[in-house]
């Protein structure tokens, strides 16, 4: 029955959609997480800098690591 529970929880972290809020205060759906993640991860990993993705802007900085550090929790 663990591995259920544990099966139960691994789906529902692969369905979860990350949504963020560009500078526009537009509301984004990032479609392949990991892929973003990697992005930021190597690309904007310290400092601030500005993201774009399919037209949407956004500000990284350490707030925003940690909020999809977070999300990833």
């Amino acid at each position: 029955m663990v591995k259920v529970q544990d099966l139960d929880t691994f789906l529902r972290k692969m369905n979860k959609k990350l949504k963020i809020k560009d500078m526009n205060n537009q509301n984004y759906v990032v479609d392949d997480v990991q892929r973003f993640v990697k992005h930021i991860k190597d690309f904007h990993s310290s400092g601030s800098s500005i993201h774009e993705e399919n037209g949407f802007f956004f500000v990284i900085d350490d707030d925003f690591r940690s909020s999809i550090s977070e999300f990833l929790k």
